[in-house]
């Protein structure tokens, strides 16, 4: 398994400039709770799926197999 950034620089800069405003939170959600603080739980279970692979919600993360 590997996790790394985007390769489309465009979607890093403007997901980090909203995790900023967000206090760490992602900004493709609405409600401030836990399972939202980046990286959230929703992609830390994909990241647990060995069979997972295809970016976060926020598309800031890809998680492959290799």
């Amino acid at each position: 398994m590997a996790v790394r950034l985007n390769e489309n620089k465009e979607i890093v800069d403007k997901i980090r400039e909203g995790l900023k405003k967000k206090g760490g939170y992602c900004p493709c959600r609405v409600e401030i709770i836990p399972e939202n603080k980046c990286i959230c739980e929703e992609f830390q279970q994909q990241m647990a799926d060995p069979d997972f692979e295809g970016y976060c919600h926020c598309m800031l993360y890809y998680k492959s197999k290799d």
